[in-house]
């Protein structure tokens, strides 16, 4: 999928579903917010692509983009009906970091 389509599908969602399990394991591996999470896909830039070696059951997708205060997030996430569910989430590692920086 193209990114422009991707963004198109993001920007078609009404918002976001949490797991609690899995705001609870962002928060022990990563200490990564679920506000965090969502300032992700709120501010810009943001990078988006699917991730088709974790697309078995179902499609998913990552995302590379900053909070509010400036963080670098590495977001795994997939659509469900007509909202973001974010999966996983950790800081961007340093090679996502320069793919990133190069891209803004």
């Amino acid at each position: 999928m193209r990114e422009d389509d991707l963004l198109r599908r993001l920007a078609e969602c009404e918002g976001f579903e949490w797991d609690a399990g899995n705001v609870e394991k962002i928060w022990q591996r990563h200490q990564v917010t679920l506000v965090e999470c969502e300032e992700v896909f709120l501010n810009r830039p943001l990078m988006v692509e699917a991730d088709e070696a974790h697309s078995a059951s179902e499609e998913r997708f990552y995302a590379l983009g900053q909070t509010d205060g400036g963080r670098l997030l590495f977001v795994a996430f997939a659509i469900r009906r007509r909202f973001v569910r974010a999966i996983s989430a950790r800081d961007m590692s340093r090679k996502e970091r320069r793919v990133y920086r190069s891209a803004i």
